[in-house]
């Protein structure tokens, strides 16, 4: 049990992603997160002002999972062409982690993303101004053709959608998804060097 005074956000969230697996999104409510925490439905309300600004926030922290690694790839030293493939390796594995490890969480969350659309905008942008640090560094690099890099890395993204788009998600089990991200892959970087 969590006293009032001692309860952080992040606790607040953790239990709401407990709440949420259990009850899915329709029936999940705040009381049900304060009863998980053995507080009053007010101390949630003290870090989140709504029903709605919780649900948010557990989105964004689900998005936000993967950024740290893929800030860290996008930044690393090297082969740009090597760290886009690592990067865009990294998304792809975590995307499926989350679909195929916990289904009944990810179809949950597939609500709430449906729901924040501008925090999954926010989510895209970041994203893709990571490719972006990794296809200016090919182009500084002349490892890749000259280009608008924002309008590059948003076509990169878009391009490997299959790969990262919870749209996709049934086909992330097939055999051939490795297969088919490496053919993708391929002509990707195909474009970027302006082959």
């Amino acid at each position: 049990m969590t006293t009032d005074t001692a309860l952080t956000a992040e606790q607040i969230l953790i239990a709401a992603e407990d709440v949420l697996r259990r009850f899915g999104p329709a029936k999940a409510t705040v009381v049900d997160v304060s009863r998980e925490l053995g507080v009053s439905h007010s101390s949630v309300y003290r870090h989140f002002p709504s029903k709605a600004a919780l649900r948010e926030a557990v989105t964004q922290r689900w998005l936000d999972q993967a950024h740290h690694e893929l800030e860290t790839i996008s930044l690393d030293g090297g082969a740009a062409a090597e760290r886009l493939r690592r990067w865009l390796t990294a998304l792809f594995a975590a995307k499926r982690r989350k679909a195929l490890d916990d289904p009944e969480l990810f179809a949950t969350y597939m609500v709430l993303v449906a729901e924040n659309s501008g925090t999954v905008a926010a989510h895209i942008d970041t994203l893709v101004r990571q490719i972006a640090q990794i296809v200016q560094a090919g182009v500084d690099g002349e490892e890749f053709a000259p280009a608008d890099v924002l309008a590059t890395s948003r076509a990169v993204f878009d391009a490997t959608a299959p790969f990262h788009d919870p749209a996709y998600a049934s086909t992330w089990s097939e055999p051939t998804a490795d297969e088919r991200f490496e053919a993708v892959w391929k002509l990707v970087l195909g474009g970027l060097k302006g082959n």
